[in-house]
């Protein structure tokens, strides 16, 4: 299908990892034509989400970390004498050291399918979105025009590696109704409520089996990166902004929580949290929120924290920001999209789709053609022979080769990802989700977060809690974190340790693996990219989003310094039609199923999630 590409365009972007996927939204929202492509068959790179199915493929995959061997001889006869070029990696080598361990009877599930699966399909199991995916808009609507399918349907989402532009009847603005959920809607303030005690959390949690993980495994969305949204942060702005926020629903972070003296304690956040905490003496709680009141404007106040030691600073920008974060949708600063951070770069790429940008899966790219005279990026050459032409070229950083990176220095990141049975601190509200710091035992060791998500996340089935570790790696990912997966979990799979109170959490089932962090390399480390070409970067370890979308805005406007980043989407009274256009009400179609969704969304997500709006005190 390759000879259907058009052979010109303004943009090509390879790779669709977040930045990458922002870019292509904000180009085509301006008026560029675009073409997305990646070599993978799923969306999202290294900030993709996975079933359980699609993990064990991924690990598979990256264990074995075969060759790609398409590529074809003849798409050199397209390179003139006046042109060179730059080749890309065939082989993604940004992760490392991946171990996978079940702590059950994994024979027993030899033979067990997946329930839910319609077919068996290739590696990762991605969609087939083999060739050119362009979508009209009547193949991408807004979510909102697919709500009355969706409910009539059971409200279950299939594998986080669906292509954004196939994902039909799986709105992710519709919460289960079998799950207890406290999702919130952007841009309006909810009060956070617990969940009531539920019989199996009163008499313990059930023995999961590895036979029934890999049966419910569609109920699986694990991220490859772990990450929350800051309700103040930059990517919520920009969801809200661009209204990519209509496609996506959001769960609040329930609570903050320590690891203090060997146990897991909650941290109180409000200020009636504080003031209620039989932790602190009433003089200690006056002086803390004394000095949270100074963190939130300690610029105006230098001679209070200046140091030699920049950690002190980098804790009162920490502390500021968490602070102004809070209140805004629940009592913490965080956000946790349903189905898992891997919905965020497709919600993008959907905005891209419907602005006309072009999709490619499965597509690799040989290499970039180069100007000798004029030293710029003029064309790229795919894996079919294709030569396309663009003015711009936007290159995910694990795809360019070796001797393109000689000079770059990356550093890694070490992750975790637990299956387990029940949450590290439990109470009477089942469904929480949680974030733990825990401090490194020795000096100049990185401290581990860890997020702790439960089922009406819609990343894991019921009865169990998905749990992801990350810290900056000194080690493999094992080595730096199962010392904390030690302390906070029970490794036996057959029995508790005996006189062991209060009572872990069984691990059923860990990966551990080491990732690429290439953010913050300047561009020119990188050995002999023209200026037309912009790298943008994997995940890094911050908890937040932030770099992402700098990088992205950054490189817009390094393209299109006059264009508005993402601009809001025009109001549909003030498009004005041609007169040989068909005004829509006269079109002979109703427009009730994009209208009605929006009151019945709040009517199918019980009452705890809303349809995602601007704030009006923010107009």
């Amino acid at each position: 299908m390759a000879d259907n590409l058009p052979s010109e365009f303004d943009v090509v972007v390879i790779g669709t990892g977040l930045p990458e996927s922002i870019i292509a939204a904000a180009c085509a929202r301006s008026g560029q034509r675009v073409l997305h492509v990646d070599s993978k068959n799923y969306y999202g790179g290294n900030w993709a989400s996975f079933s359980f199915s699609g993990l064990l493929s991924w690990i598979k995959e990256n264990q074995q970390k075969t060759d790609i061997s398409d590529e074809r001889e003849d798409w050199r006869k397209l390179i003139l004498e006046n042109e060179e070029v730059i080749s890309l990696s065939k082989k993604d080598k940004t992760i490392q050291h991946v171990e996978d361990f079940c702590f059950g009877d994994q024979d027993s599930a030899e033979n067990v399918e997946e329930a839910g699966a319609l077919l068996k399909l290739p590696a990762f199991g991605a969609s087939d979105v083999d060739g050119v995916a362009q979508e009209s808009e009547k193949e991408c609507t807004p979510v909102e025009s697919t709500l009355a399918e969706v409910e009539s349907q059971e409200p279950e989402k299939a594998t986080g590696t669906e292509p954004a532009s196939t994902v039909e009847g799986n709105d992710p603005e519709i919460t289960s109704e079998n799950e207890s959920s406290h999702s919130t809607a952007l841009g309006e303030s909810a009060p956070e409520t617990g969940s009531a005690p539920s019989e199996s959390s009163a008499q313990g949690p059930k023995k999961i089996t590895y036979v029934q993980i890999v049966r419910e495994g569609r109920r699986f969305n694990i991220d490859l990166v772990s990450k929350l949204l800051y309700s103040r942060g930059l990517l919520i702005d920009l969801l809200i902004k661009s209204n990519v926020s209509r496609y996506a629903e959001f769960k609040n972070a329930t609570r903050i929580l320590a690891f203090r003296e060997g146990k897991v304690e909650q941290v109180p956040c409000s200020r009636a949290d504080v003031f209620n905490s039989r932790q602190l003496t009433m003089v200690e709680k006056r002086m803390l929120m004394k000095f949270l009141t100074f963190c939130l404007d300690y610029e105006q106040h230098p001679e209070e924290y200046q140091e030699t030691d920049c950690s002190t600073l980098e804790g009162l920008q920490a502390t500021k920001k968490f602070l102004q974060c809070l209140g805004r949708y629940g009592n913490t600063p965080f956000l946790f999209p349903l189905y898992g951070q891997g919905e965020i770069p497709q919600c993008f790429c959907r905005l891209c789709a419907v602005f006309g940008g072009i999709y490619c899966l499965r597509h690799s790219v040989q290499c970039l053609v180069v100007d000798k005279e004029s030293g710029r990026c003029k064309a790229i050459v795919d894996h079919f022979g294709q030569r396309i032409s663009a003015n711009y070229f936007i290159v995910e950083d694990s795809y360019l080769s070796e001797s393109t990176c000689t000079n770059v220095c990356y550093r890694q990141i070490s992750r975790a990802v637990l299956i387990t049975d029940q949450s590290v601190l439990n109470t009477d509200a089942e469904q929480q989700v949680s974030i733990l710091t825990v401090p490194p035992e020795d000096v100049g060791k990185p401290a581990v977060c860890v997020i702790e998500l439960c089922s009406s996340t819609m990343t894991c089935m019921k009865e169990t809690y998905l749990v992801h570790l990350t810290c900056p790696s000194t080690k493999t990912a094992r080595e730096d974190l199962e010392p904390v997966v030690q302390k906070l979990f029970n490794l036996n799979a057959e029995k508790e340790t005996e006189n062991e109170e209060p009572k872990k959490p069984r691990v059923l089932w860990a990966v551990y693996f080491n990732m690429r962090d290439s953010s913050g390399v300047e561009k020119k480390s990188y050995d002999g990219l023209p200026s037309n070409v912009y790298v943008c970067s994997g995940p890094d370890s911050a908890l937040g989003n932030d770099c992402a979308v700098k990088q992205a805005e950054t490189i817009f406007h390094e393209m299109f310094p006059t264009e508005e980043f993402c601009p809001p989407p025009p109001n549909p009274e003030d498009i004005i039609y041609d007169e040989d256009e068909i005004a829509p009400e006269e079109s002979g179609f109703s427009n009730s199923p994009e209208t009605k969704p929006e009151s019945s969304t709040e009517e199918s997500s019980n009452g705890d999630s809303t349809a995602v709006k601007k704030e009006d005190n923010e107009e």
